[in-house]
């Protein structure tokens, strides 16, 4: 994947999905959060969106749920870029990273595998850009 073959075929340990990179952390829920913000900020990518999923089904649904926080990350040049390839591709974007917590109280974040989201499209101009979007988003898993 990407430029980075060498890293990425260590970090891919950390792959949970076909669609993902992931990985169990030993911290808080909420440092977690913000040490993901901080590490985004260093690979580009600025947070867009935050969907407290726990909040959001507590509030509609009266339900509880675990703690589960999705961040909506873009690189604005990248995608700048990826949108000048393909117009509709902002049905894909941004891309999604989640931090949460599992039944057993575990702290888990995971990234989209950009290149495997974008692969849809088939639109070969795309393939440079989603892997280094993939490559940064498994860095920034791998970092945490």
């Amino acid at each position: 994947m990407g430029k980075n073959k060498g890293d990425s075929k260590n970090l891919r340990r950390f792959m949970m999905s076909n669609y993902s990179f992931s990985k169990k952390v030993d911290m808080s829920f909420d440092e977690t959060v913000e040490k993901m913000k901080a590490a985004l900020k260093k690979e580009g990518f600025g947070v867009l969106t935050e969907i407290d999923v726990k909040k959001t089904v507590k509030e509609k649904l009266d339900k509880d749920f675990n703690k589960y926080l999705i961040l909506g990350a873009c690189n604005p040049n990248f995608a700048f870029e990826a949108l000048k390839k393909e117009t509709e591709l902002g049905l894909l974007l941004p891309c999604n990273v989640i931090v949460y917590q599992n039944d057993e109280g575990d702290t888990i974040a995971a990234a989209i595998d950009a290149s495997k989201a974008l692969g849809i499209t088939h639109n070969e101009q795309l393939e440079p850009i989603a892997d280094e979007v993939s490559d940064r988003l498994e860095r920034v898993i791998s970092k945490l």
